[in-house]
C-alpha cells in the first residue's frame, strides 16, 4: 500500500506526456516505435471478454492531490486479473531524488495495481471520488492495448522523466488510449479550443490553498500561459474524463459510436467540496497585503529616520525580511529557469520584482541602519535608496508587462502585492537619506 500511496502523490501533479505514436519518449526507456508487435489472432480472441475502463480519482486534501489521478483499469477473466495500470508511481527513497525533482529531472515508472484495491484506498481512506469510464473498444484494440502496458510494465520500460505538464499519469493514460484507437483520441481533441492554459487550471486547481498559490503563480513563467488544446488539456485527469464522454470512435462494422460506453461513480464523497471550475481572483487580497506592509515600512522608516525608538530595529528586521525573501527567491527562480529542465519556469516577468538584487539591497540596509555616524549613514542610506528605486521601477515595469494585450503574463495579482512593497521600502529609503 506505500507504493500506491506514492503513486497517488505522484499522478497527482500535473503534466502532459510525451507522445506515445509519434515520438521517443522523453524521459523513458523506450519509444513507442519499439513497443511489443502486434496482437496476434489467439491474442484477439482472448480479448473478446476483457473489459477496459479509465478510471479517474478526483481532488484530494493534499497540494498534490488537488489535481486527481487516473489509471487504465483492465478486467480479464480469461486471465483472472483485474489490474490499474498506474503511471504515478515515485518513491522518495529513490537515489538523488531531491535533486532530480530540483532539476526537472524526477524518475518516475508505471506499474500495475489490484484495481478494487487502488480504488477503495481512494475512495474509503482518501475519501476521494472515484468514476470508471468503460471504454468501447473492439476485441484487437483491447489486445493491442494489453500487449502495450504489458510490455510497458517490464523493468526496461517502465521509467520516464516525469514533466508535471507535458509526461505524467494522465497523459500517459491519454497516449495509451490514443494509440490503441490508432489515433481517434488524438484527431478528436488535437485543436480543439478550450480558452485554458496550464497556468489557468492550476490556479483554480490549488485555489484555497494560500501558500502554495502564491508560490507557483510566483514560479511559473510565460510559458505556461499559452493556450492550450483539449489533447494538452488532458494532462488533468478530470478533464481527460470529460473529453473521452464527446469522442466517437468506429465500431466493429465501421459505425462510429460513443467511446465510453458507461460511466459509474464507484465512490462519491458528500461531503468534498466540488471541483472548481476556474480560479477566483486574489488580487484584492494580495493588494491589502502590499498596502499594509508598504505602509508598515514608511512607518518604521520615519520613526527611524527621525530617531524614535525601535524605528531603526524595526525598520531594519522588516525591511531586512522582506529583501532577503524576494532576493532568495528570485535566485532561486533564476536558476530554475535558467540552468534546469523546468521549461514553464523561463522568461518569467515576476523576476523583475523578484530579484537577486533585492540581496544586495538587504546588504546595503544593514550598512545603512548600522551606521550610527551621519556621513557613512547617509552614504549607505543613498546607495540603498538607488537600489531599491531600481527594484521599484523593475517592479513597476513587471506589472505592465503582465496586462499587455498577447504578451501579457498572467500573474497580474502578484504584482499588486509586489509593487506597493518595493515602492514604499524605496521611497522609506529616499526619507531616511535625507534626514541623514
Amino acid at each position: 500500500m506505500r507504493r500506491l500511496l506514492l503513486g497517488a502523490a505522484a499522478a497527482d501533479a500535473a503534466g502532459a506526456g510525451a507522445r506515445l505514436t509519434e515520438s521517443a519518449l522523453r524521459g523513458g526507456a523506450a519509444a513507442a516505435s519499439q513497443g511489443p508487435p502486434a496482437p496476434t489472432a489467439a491474442d484477439v480472441a482472448a480479448a473478446a471478454g476483457m473489459r477496459v475502463y479509465l478510471m479517474t480519482i478526483g481532488q484530494g486534501d493534499l497540494v498534490w492531490e488537488r489535481f486527481g489521478h487516473n489509471a487504465i483499469r483492465i478486467v480479464d477473466p480469461a486471465r483472472g486479473t483485474d489490474l490499474a495500470y498506474n503511471w504515478g508511481m515515485f518513491d522518495f527513497a529513490q537515489p538523488n531524488f531531491l535533486s532530480r525533482f530540483l532539476t526537472g529531472d524526477t524518475r518516475y515508472w508505471m506499474e500495475p495495481i489490484d484495481a478494487r484495491a487502488m480504488a477503495d484506498h481512494y475512495g474509503t481512506v482518501e475519501r476521494r471520488r472515484v468514476v470508471l469510464q468503460e471504454l468501447a473498444l473492439t476485441d484487437a484494440q483491447k489486445a493491442g492495448l494489453r500487449a502495450f502496458v504489458d510490455w510497458n510494465a517490464r523493468e526496461a520500460n517502465r521509467y520516464y522523466r516525469y514533466d508535471y505538464y507535458r509526461d505524467n499519469c494522465s497523459t500517459r493514460v491519454r497516449d495509451a488510449i490514443d494509440r490503441a484507437t490508432g489515433g481517434v483520441l488524438r484527431g478528436a481533441l488535437r485543436g480543439a479550443p478550450t480558452g485554458t492554459s496550464y497556468r489557468s487550471h492550476t490556479r483554480r486547481l490549488v485555489a484555497g490553498d494560500a501558500a502554495t498559490y502564491t508560490g507557483i503563480q510566483l514560479a511559473l513563467g510565460h510559458p505556461a500561459d499559452a493556450p492550450i488544446d483539449a489533447w494538452e488539456e488532458s494532462f488533468v485527469p478530470m478533464r481527460l474524463a470529460a473529453h473521452v464522454e464527446r469522442v466517437r470512435v468506429p465500431g466493429p462494422d465501421g459505425t462510429p459510436r460513443p467511446l465510453v460506453v458507461r460511466t459509474d461513480t464507484v465512490h462519491a464523497v458528500a461531503d468534498r467540496d466540488a471541483e472548481r471550475t476556474r480560479a477566483p481572483s486574489y488580487a484584492l487580497g494580495y493588494g491589502l497585503a502590499g498596502l499594509a506592509l508598504g505602509g508598515a515600512l514608511l512607518a518604521l522608516g520615519r520613526a527611524g529616520a527621525a530617531g524614535r525608538r525601535g524605528g531603526d530595529a524595526g525598520f531594519a528586521v522588516l525591511a531586512g525580511l522582506w529583501t532577503l525573501v524576494t532576493g532568495l527567491a528570485g535566485t532561486a527562480l533564476l536558476l530554475a529557469g535558467t540552468v534546469t529542465r523546468h521549461v514553464f519556469m523561463g522568461r518569467n516577468v515576476n523576476l523583475l520584482a523578484v530579484s537577486p538584487l533585492a540581496l544586495l539591497l538587504f546588504v546595503l540596509l544593514l550598512l545603512a541602519v548600522g551606521f550610527r555616524r551621519p556621513e557613512p549613514r547617509a552614504r549607505w542610506s543613498g546607495r540603498a535608496a538607488t537600489v531599491a528605486a531600481v527594484l521599484a521601477g523593475a517592479t513597476a515595469l513587471g506589472a505592465l508587462l503582465t496586462v499587455v494585450p498577447g504578451i501579457g503574463q498572467r500573474s497580474t495579482e502578484l504584482f499588486a502585492l509586489l509593487l506597493p512593497a518595493h515602492g514604499a521600502l524605496w521611497w522609506a529609503l529616499r526619507g531616511r537619506r535625507a534626514a541623514a
